[in-house]
C-alpha cells in the first residue's frame, strides 16, 4: 500500500475503530464487514464474475467469496426507514416554505386544516405516501415538534434528528459515506465537488462560547436557503436522467494536543 494511502487511512479509520471498540465491535466483526463490501463492489463492476476472478480482484479465499456472494445476494439493505426519510423531508419543507415561515422562525401547525398550511399539506407537497399523523408521531417521539395552542404544533428544530440510535446510524452512514464519495471524487476529478474546512490549530475555550451557536445559525440559514432554491426542481418520481443531492455542514471540535491528526 501506498505510504500516503496509508497514512490517510489510518486518519479515516481511527475515529471509527474508537467507535467500534467502545461498541464492543471485535476486529473479526469489523474484517467481515470490510470483506463483504469488496465481494459487493466486485460484484458491482462485473456481475458475471466468477468466485475465481472475485478471489483474485479481492485477495478473498475462494470459499470465503462463495459464501460472501450469497450473503450478498440475500442482503435486503440498510435503507433509512420510510418514516424517519419522511419526517426528515417534512422538517425541511417546514423551514424552508414561504407559507410555513414568519420572521421569527416556522409558524406552528395544525396537522389538517381547512385552508391555510397544515402538516398534511406539507405531507402532500414532499409526496410522503403515509398518514401525515404517522409522520407527526415520529416528530414527537423525536422531540422535533411539541404542541402548541389550538390544536397546532411547533417545531423545535431546524433539522430532523431520529429518537432512536438505530437511525441515527442510518444518518451516520448515509451523511458521512456521501462525504467521503465526494473526497475521493475530488482526489482526480476535473470538475471537483465543493469541499472547504476551516481549521484553527489553538483557540482559546472562551471564544467556542460564541462560536457554537454562531456555527449552527450559519448553517441553518445556509441550508434552508439551499433548500428553498432546489424545492422547486424537485420531481415527484425520479427519471433516468435525475440526480441527488446532499449537501453537509458540521462542526468539530477536540484537544489541540489532537492537532497532529488534522490537516
Amino acid at each position: 500500500m501506498h505510504e500516503a494511502l496509508y497514512a490517510a487511512l489510518r486518519r479515516l479509520l481511527r475515529p471509527l475503530v474508537r467507535y467500534l471498540m467502545d461498541q464492543g465491535c471485535t476486529v473479526a466483526a469489523f474484517t467481515d464487514v470490510v470483506r463483504m463490501l469488496y465481494v459487493e463492489e466486485a460484484l458491482a463492476h462485473d456481475r458475471e464474475a466468477t468466485d475465481s476472478h472475485l478471489s483474485l480482484v479481492t485477495g478473498i479465499h475462494r470459499k470465503e467469496i462463495k459464501r460472501l456472494r450469497a450473503m450478498a445476494a440475500a442482503d435486503p439493505g440498510n435503507a433509512l426507514p420510510l418514516s424517519d426519510n419522511l419526517a426528515a423531508q417534512l422538517v425541511a419543507a417546514w423551514v424552508s416554505s414561504p407559507d410555513t415561515r414568519e420572521p421569527h422562525g416556522p409558524r406552528p401547525l395544525p396537522l389538517h386544516a381547512a385552508s391555510g398550511p397544515s402538516i398534511e399539506t406539507l405531507a402532500r407537497a414532499i409526496k410522503a405516501d403515509v398518514r401525515p399523523r404517522a409522520i407527526l408521531d415520529v416528530l414527537l417521539q423525536a422531540g422535533a415538534v411539541e404542541p402548541a395552542d389550538r390544536g397546532r404544533y411547533r417545531l423545535l428544530r431546524s433539522a430532523f434528528i431520529p429518537a432512536l440510535p438505530e437511525d441515527r446510524l442510518a444518518f451516520l452512514g448515509a451523511n458521512v459515506g456521501d462525504h467521503l464519495q465526494a473526497a475521493l471524487h475530488n482526489l482526480y476529478a476535473e470538475k471537483p465537488f465543493l469541499e472547504r474546512a476551516l481549521y484553527v490549530d489553538a483557540l482559546n475555550p472562551k471564544a467556542l462560547l460564541a462560536l457554537r451557536p454562531a456555527v449552527t445559525e450559519a448553517a441553518d440559514e445556509w441550508l434552508q436557503r439551499l433548500n428553498r432554491q432546489l424545492m422547486p426542481f424537485e420531481q415527484p418520481t425520479p427519471d433516468p436522467d435525475s440526480r441527488r443531492v446532499r449537501i453537509g455542514f458540521y462542526y468539530f471540535e477536540g484537544p489541540a494536543q489532537d492537532r497532529h491528526e488534522s490537516f
